[in-house]
């Protein structure tokens, strides 16, 4: 350990894993590092069922109805994968794919007036649902058509809209939507939380709501991917990946003291020792002092025996409850997978629902979503605090990650592991790049 390296890594989260792949990749001598005993930091999935017990401290053991224990797979943050979203290529371009396997989820669904509807997100789906009335259904229609065709680069297809300046709400008022259809618009196809994006240039949501059509039209149910035995297999991908260019990695192993040097990271000591480098990556839990407090994510694992009522019996689903349909700011998601993904015993469902705290009672706010988990056998409440960096790294060359958000996908989190690599190596990220990097050492397919 008292080597040089080109960068340290603290914790073994997803970010964390994905950029120390990637510069493995690049050709940097990377150490990675954790005090937990195992991989995935805040993003880890627990097994076997007993240590959940443990770590939210509930008395007793699971009982034998929950079967055997070793059959679990418990992801602390749920999230899912958009099937052509940023986190899917990364995926394919390192290959990593080949230590994972996935199952598309089977259905994505949003609540209205206390009920869920599936979301419509094709012209023959959107004309057959029943959240929408007969008129609105053909403007709707009109507006995915509109979205469909949009290309930034060719301004016929802009029909009087500038992207960069036109607001959403001005889009939305061009084709005479109604608030619903705004509402699911909004949350459950372009995915964002609340709705400060109504009054911001319309060229990124039209973007988000082609992605999610892309994602949705490679495998046809819904636009989401799950991988099997669980979101803690994904570090772990990524962690193999760094192995093999050569990068070293260490659990269990406590950092007792992060070396700055005249304002500058020189190395980490843990256990006696000191390793050095010219550049830290790690999560805020490693730098309490160069982050800041932001907000709360409150979220709820629940065991059910049964699948979740009007969703056609699916083994796996995304529910989104628009802030706007429960009086709140931000939205109410739950995410639900089963022992279909090897995460559950046979017949148990995982259903877990997230958002972001509002109130100083945020168990009450998630009430409209336990409601339709009912009946609910074993409940798992936790609350984290969201941080963000408040050192960009640019003296220090500490960079920090950010708190996984309550998002139910990785978007979020890609855009962070971009932001990172930019401001370490002072150029953007670059697909095809990490792809040709990797070529070079493995040869062509």
């Amino acid at each position: 350990m008292n080597e040089e390296y080109d960068v340290i890594v603290l914790g073994t989260g997803l970010t964390e894993c994905i950029l120390s792949g990637i510069m493995s990749v690049n050709g940097k001598k990377v150490l990675h590092m954790d005090r937990n005993s195992y991989y995935g930091g805040e993003s880890a999935s627990i097994t076997p069922l007993e240590d959940l017990y443990k770590r939210f401290n509930i008395p007793g053991s699971p009982p034998s109805s929950m079967g055997r224990g070793r059959d679990w797979n418990v992801d602390l943050i749920p999230k899912f994968l958009m099937a052509n979203g940023q986190l899917v290529k990364m995926l394919l371009y390192t290959e990593v794919t080949r230590y994972l396997d996935f199952k598309v989820t089977e259905g994505s669904f949003v609540y209205k007036g206390g009920k869920i509807y599936k979301v419509p997100s094709t012209e023959a789906e959107a004309l057959a649902s029943s959240l929408m009335g007969l008129f609105e259904k053909r403007r709707f229609r009109k507006f995915l058509v509109y979205v469909a065709n949009f290309d930034e680069k060719d301004s016929r297809t802009f029909e009087g809209v500038d992207p960069r300046k036109t607001t959403m709400r001005d889009v939305y008022k061009k084709f005479d939507l109604g608030q619903d259809v705004i509402d699911f618009t909004g949350h459950a196809l372009a995915l964002y939380r609340t709705d400060d994006y109504l009054d911001q240039p319309c060229y990124e949501t039209i973007n988000r709501i082609k992605l999610y059509s892309d994602s949705l039209a490679r495998y046809g149910k819904s636009p989401y991917l799950y991988p099997l035995y669980g979101l803690g297999e994904l570090p772990q991908g990524f962690a193999r990946l760094s192995a093999i260019y050569g990068g070293t990695y260490m659990l269990n192993k406590p950092i007792e003291e992060i070396i700055v040097k005249d304002g500058q990271v020189i190395g980490v000591k843990s256990e006696g020792e000191i390793a050095r480098c010219k550049q830290l990556i790690c999560d805020p839990s490693y730098v309490k002092d160069r982050v800041k407090k932001v907000g709360q994510v409150i979220r709820v694992i629940c065991i059910l025996s049964h699948p979740i009522k009007n969703t056609n019996d699916a083994n796996s689903c995304q529910i989104i409850i628009p802030q706007n349909q429960v009086n709140r700011k931000s939205d109410i998601y739950v995410c639900m997978i089963s022992s279909a993904h090897n995460v559950a015993a046979q017949g148990k469902y995982i259903a877990i629902v997230s958002t972001t705290v509002e109130t100083r009672e945020p168990e009450k706010e998630i009430r409209p979503a336990l409601e339709l988990l009912e009946p609910i056998e074993q409940k798992f409440v936790s609350i984290s605090d969201l941080y963000i960096p408040t050192d960009l790294g640019t003296e220090s060359q500490i960079f920090i990650s950010r708190t996984y958000d309550a998002t139910t996908h990785f978007e979020t989190t890609c855009d962070d592991i971009k932001d990172i690599y930019k401001r370490m190596t002072g150029s953007e990220f670059d697909f095809e790049e990490m792809k040709r990097k990797k070529n070079d050492i493995y040869g062509e397919d």
